[in-house]
């Protein structure tokens, strides 16, 4: 049986990427890449932009540290170049991750379960400012716990199936890059791959995936 079609009963818990797979905010955090580096030449933005995008899910701070070493060749980020960095992507995409489309179907897989089983969040954005983010979409009601960066998503799944009685096998990771599969694969937990239709599929070929949520909605 397709995990995106098995009874609502038999998952223990999901836990949900967030960019990309309940809001429809990849765009924007590309964009934003390119326009925090682009006073450094448009190769260098557009260089920003694709290893944003081949490594979706990735915390940002890892992002600036990887651009100050590999693209700009500058010696590393001290804490208050890093925060600095931090405070202006902030301001390019916070009120816009706020304002965007929801992925099809998250809200009413969210409407559907919330009262069923546990719901969380594990994210590669700060958790503070996610935090933020999920509130002000009115979302809040629907998660038990909403976990972001600077902890890796590797550990933010594990420390969610030590916080709960769950057993792995029976919780759903639900996202959209490969930092998630290998997150859920690590911590033995089953994996579905969201795709949007015209997008690359980062994920192995054994990999189920789906267009946007509709399907799990159901």
């Amino acid at each position: 049986m397709n995990i995106a079609t098995r009874p609502a009963d038999y998952w223990q818990a999901i836990i949900f990427d967030f960019d990309g797979v309940i809001v429809e905010s990849g765009d924007i955090k590309a964009q934003a890449f390119a326009e925090l580096y682009r006073h450094h030449g448009e190769t260098i933005a557009q260089a920003a932009v694709t290893y944003h995008r081949a490594n979706g899910g990735m915390s940002r701070y890892l992002k600036f540290h990887y651009f100050q070493q590999n693209l700009l060749n500058y010696p590393p980020l001290t804490k208050e170049e890093e925060q600095e960095l931090d405070r202006r992507f902030s301001e390019l995409v916070m009120n816009a991750v706020i304002s965007c489309q929801p992925v099809a179907g998250a809200e009413a897989l969210l409407h559907r379960m919330v009262d069923q089983i546990p719901l969380f969040v594990a994210s590669g954005t700060p958790e503070s400012e996610l935090r933020i983010i999920v509130e002000q979409r009115d979302l809040s009601r629907y998660f038990t716990e909403v976990r972001g960066s600077p902890r890796l998503k590797e550990t933010l799944v594990a420390d969610i199936l030590s916080a709960y009685p769950l057993v792995p096998e029976r919780v759903l990771m639900i996202g959209d890059a490969l930092v998630d599969y290998e997150s859920a694969h690590q911590n033995g937990i089953a994996f579905l791959g969201r795709v949007r239709p015209g997008d690359d599929n980062p994920f192995p070929e054994s990999v189920e995936i789906v267009p946007d949520l509709c399907p799990v909605a159901i």
